[in-house]
């Protein structure tokens, strides 16, 4: 690391110790105490609550909730929904971030906003626009009746909602990864007389691949607990178009809350199990930039005394 990096790094560490030092004991304690409660009461409380009411009758009315063959189809469905989804999402993603990171072309700024398109509409408009283009009353309902197929209140119709409502996720991660890292290394590459796929997977991708996985996490964690699109597109069938959010919900209309809260405890496992995989992620990530040499700099040199 050239003297000037070093330098710039010096004076950062001590300003943040002069800012931590001019902060008064008491305000450290009182910050943090009030995130933690926050967290606890928030957080903490629910998730505490979710396993007491799903264990209040014991493991074996617990563990006999999974047994019924409409929650062992919800669980399926979910599992398969977010099967196809999240590999659907990963390649979009791929693909959009690479495009709008590496490259310049006409609707760029198009092709960016209708990646945030999701976030900014409902889930459950998206299930309406849905139903309005798909259903048997909607633009392509006739046609798709004549040829039997079937979107809305079908499987079919549930993957389609996932997908629009988590394919965000994947791209949202990349492009801010992919347009930091720049276009250096991949010229250099096709000037070395590499092909553009070879650019693709042997530079590009490596450089993104914990970025990628982060992104994988989130999508695969929406497209399980996902409930507003797919509760207007699914129907409500028992055994066929319920996932297991909308499987809790008709447990808690029926009063059978032992049911209910076990579904949703295995949800919140399931969450549980993401965040841990995320911190794994952010914690290799973190670790692969500190150990990652600082690009160099010609150092200024000093004049003689």
């Amino acid at each position: 690391m050239g003297g000037t990096a070093k330098s710039q790094l010096r004076g950062r560490r001590a300003a943040a110790g002069l800012a931590a030092k001019g902060d008064p004991g008491w305000v450290k304690w009182l910050i943090t105490g009030a995130s933690l409660c926050f967290l606890l009461l928030f957080l903490g409380v629910p998730l505490v609550a979710v396993f007491a009411e799903a264990l209040r009758k014991g493991l074996g009315a617990y563990l006999e909730s999974f047994q019924n063959r409409d929650a062992l189809s919800a669980i399926r469905l979910t599992l398969l929904v977010a099967a196809i989804a999240v590999p659907l999402n990963l390649v979009f993603g791929l693909a959009a971030s690479w495009a709008i990171a590496k490259f310049e072309f006409r609707g760029k700024s198009l092709l960016v906003t209708l990646i945030d398109l999701p976030f900014a509409v409902s889930p459950v408009i998206s299930g309406l626009i849905f139903v309005l283009l798909f259903g048997l009353q909607g633009w392509f309902g006739p046609w798709l009746a004549g040829h039997g197929i079937q979107i809305i209140f079908a499987v079919p119709g549930v993957v389609l909602a996932t997908v629009f409502v988590t394919f965000p996720f994947v791209a949202r991660e990349l492009i801010p990864l992919m347009q930091e890292q720049g276009t250096e290394e991949e010229e250099a590459a096709l000037v070395l007389g590499a092909s553009g796929w070879q650019t693709f997977w042997r530079v590009t991708l490596p450089n993104v691949k914990w970025g990628l996985l982060y992104g994988v996490i989130l999508c695969n964690a929406r497209a399980m607990g996902e409930f507003g699109a797919v509760s207007v597109v699914s129907g409500h069938l028992r055994g066929q178009t319920n996932t297991m959010p909308l499987y809790v919900e008709i447990l808690y209309n029926e009063y059978n809350f032992v049911a209910a809260f076990a579904v949703a405890s295995l949800l919140a496992l399931l969450a549980l199990l993401t965040l841990v995989l995320k911190a794994l992620v952010e914690w290799r990530t973190q670790g692969e930039s500190e150990a990652s040499p600082a690009p160099a700099t010609a150092a200024t040199p000093e004049a003689e005394p």
